[in-house]
C-alpha cells in the first residue's frame, strides 16, 4: 500500500516525528487496521522524497512503542490493538488533526480554557522576549547582499555561529572546544538522531531515572538498549552504571530533569572515571538549562573537567530564547569527529542559514548576553515568590529542586499519591505534573511528587496558584 503522509517544511519537528505521528495518529483513528501491511521504508522513503533513514527512524519508534510490528522478510504490519486503545471521540480526532504537532492531551483551546492556573515546566516568559532586536537584526541580515548565505553551506552550520558558541560556551560554561567541533541542528532530537549514527545503535546507554523522556523516546526509537540508573542526592549513581553493559551515560549535572539536582564536584569525578576505564566510552552531557542558578555561582559544565576527549557536550537555545528558535548544537571530542567526518558529513544542516546568522549576530553584538541577564532576574524574582507562597504547604510538603532551572518539585510527607494531588488541585482549576510521567523503569512505589513550572505565569498567577493550592491541599 501506499501512504500520504502530509510532510510540511514549516513544521518545527523534525519529519521522521511528522511521520511518526502520523501513522501513530491513522492507528489510534482506525485508519489503518491490524495485520495491514505498510510500505517498506525504501518505498515510503521514496515516495515522500525523504532520507531511508528519516522513514527508518519513524517505524522503528512505532516498533518499540509496539503500534507496528516487524516481521523479517516480510515488512512491517500494524499490530493488533483492539480492545488495548480506547475508541477516538469524533471531537478528539477533529483536535488531532488540527494541531498534529501536539501530544495527546495537549490541544490548548480543549484542554488549557479550564486552568485557573497551568504550572507548566514546559513554558518560558515569552513576554520578555527581545522582539525588537530580533527585528532589527533580522532586517539587516536579510538587506546584506551575501548570496552564499542562500546555498546549503556546511553540514555542520553556519561557521559565524559556530564560532559565536564556542566564544559564550567558552566564557559561560567553561567548555573547552574549536568551532570545528560544533555542530549545529534543529533540535535535540535531530542531534540524538546525528549522535547514534556516530555511536552505533548497537551501544547500551545508561540514562538517570527519571529523565528527560523525549530523550529516551529518541534513543530507544532509534534501536539502543535503554538502561535506567537510579539516582540519590548527588545524582546519577555511578555505582550502578558499573553492572550494566553500557558504553555510554546520557547525564544532566548542571540541573537534573526533572529532579533538580546539581551534580558535586566528586561525583562528576566518578563519571569521568568510569568513561576513562573503556575505550569507547562516552558520557553524553545534557546542558539544557544551565544558564538558570540563583544561589552561588555557575557550576562549570562536565566537558571542562574532561582531559580524556569523553564527554559529548548537549545544548540548546529553547530555554535562554525561545522554542521557536529550533536551534541545538553537539560539541564533539576528537575521536567522534573522525567519525563524523566518516559517516555523518552527509547530514545536511537542518536550521535555515538565515536564522543561524540572525542567531550569530544575536549573540556576537552582545544581545544574547543581555538578554540572560534580564532573564535571570526575571525568573529569580518568579522564583522567590513562588518559593515565599508555597510557605503554607511547607508542614505536609517537602520543597525541592529549587535554586536553579524553571521548576520546583513538590512531594507530600504522607501518604497521597500524586495522581491524588493532581485531582485535588484540579478541583481549585490548577494544573500540575506527575513526576511518574519522566521515569523509564519500573519504580517500586507510587510517586508523591508534583512538578511546579513557574516561567511562563505572571507573578499574580504564581500567588494566585499558590494560593489555590493550599486550599486544595492544605484545607
Amino acid at each position: 500500500m501506499e501512504l500520504m503522509i502530509p510532510l510540511s517544511s514549516q513544521d518545527p519537528r523534525p519529519l521522521y516525528e511528522q511521520i511518526y505521528q502520523y501513522i501513530k495518529g491513522e492507528i489510534r483513528n482506525g485508519g489503518l487496521k491490524p495485520m495491514k501491511k505498510l510500505p517498506s521504508s525504501r518505498e515510503l522513503a521514496k515516495s515522500l522524497r525523504v532520507s531511508r533513514s528519516t522513514t527508518q527512524s519513524a517505524y522503528e519508534q512505532l516498533v518499540a512503542e509496539g503500534y507496528l510490528e516487524a516481521s523479517s522478510r516480510r515488512g512491517y504490519f500494524v499490530a493488533g490493538l483492539d480492545g488495548i486503545l480506547p475508541p477516538v471521540a469524533p471531537e478528539r480526532r477533529a483536535v488531532q488533526e488540527m494541531f498534529p504537532g501536539r501530544r495527546d492531551g495537549e490541544a490548548p483551546d480543549l484542554q488549557e480554557k479550564k486552568w485557573r492556573v497551568d504550572f507548566s515546566p514546559r513554558g518560558i516568559d515569552l513576554d520578555s522576549f527581545p522582539f525588537s532586536t530580533w527585528r532589527r537584526i533580522s532586517r539587516a541580515v536579510l538587506k546584506e547582499e551575501d548570496t552564499e548565505m542562500f546555498l546549503k553551506g556546511s553540514p555542520q552550520g553556519d561557521l559565524l555561529l559556530r564560532e559565536a558558541i564556542r566564544d559564550y560556551l567558552h566564557a559561560a560554561r567553561g567548555v573547552n572546544c574549536t568551532a570545528e567541533q560544533i555542530i549545529i541542528g534543529a533540535g535535540n532530537e535531530y542531534l540524538l538522531i546525528l549522535l547514534s549514527q556516530l555511536l552505533g545503535r548497537e551501544t547500551g546507554i545508561a540514562m538517570e531515572d527519571p529523565t528527560y523522556k523525549q530523550a529516551y523516546r529518541v534513543l530507544g526509537g532509534m534501536g539502543h538498549p535503554v538502561f535506567p540508573v537510579g539516582m540519590d542526592d548527588s545524582g546519577f549513581r555511578v555505582q550502578e552504571l558499573e553492572r550494566l553493559p553500557a558504553s555510554a551515560a546520557y547525564v544532566m549535572p548542571s540541573h537534573q530533569f526533572p529532579m533538580g539536582i546539581v551534580m558535586p564536584v566528586k561525583r562528576r569525578q566518578e563519571l569521568l572515571a568510569w568513561a576513562m576505564k573503556e575505550p569507547d566510552r562516552y558520557l553524553i552531557e545534557d546542558d539544557y538549562d544551565s544558564e538558570f542558578r540563583y544561589r552561588g555561582k555557575p557550576i562549570p559544565a562536565l566537558q571542562g573537567m574532561d582531559d580524556s576527549g569523553r564527554v559529548i557536550y548537549m545544548g540548546t537555545f529553547s530555554k535562554a530564547i525561545a522554542p521557536a528558535i529550533r536551534v541545538g548544537y553537539l560539541v564533539l571530542p576528537p575521536s567522534l569527529m573522525e567519525r563524523y567526518e566518516e559517516r555523518g558529513w552527509f547530514y545536511s544542516s537542518t536550521v535555515s542559514r538565515v536564522d543561524q546568522r540572525i542567531l550569530a549576530m544575536f549573540i556576537g553584538g552582545g544581545y544574547f548576553e543581555r538578554h540572560l541577564n534580564r532573564m535571570r532576574e526575571i525568573y529569580k524574582g518568579k522564583h522567590d515568590l513562588l518559593l515565599a507562597s508555597l510557605k503554607p504547604l511547607e508542614k505536609e510538603f517537602e520543597i525541592s529542586g529549587e535554586y536553579a532551572g524553571l521548576h520546583v518539585l513538590l512531594t507530600c510527607r504522607g501518604e497521597r499519591t500524586e495522581e491524588q494531588l493532581e485531582k485535588a488541585a484540579e478541583t481549585e482549576g490548577i494544573r500540575v505534573y506527575g513526576l511518574s510521567g519522566s521515569y523509564i523503569g519500573k519504580k517500586d512505589t507510587e510517586s508523591r511528587t508534583v512538578i511546579l513550572g513557574y516561567a511562563s505565569l505572571t507573578e499574580e498567577k504564581i500567588q494566585e496558584g499558590a494560593a489555590a493550592l493550599a486550599k486544595a491541599l492544605c484545607p
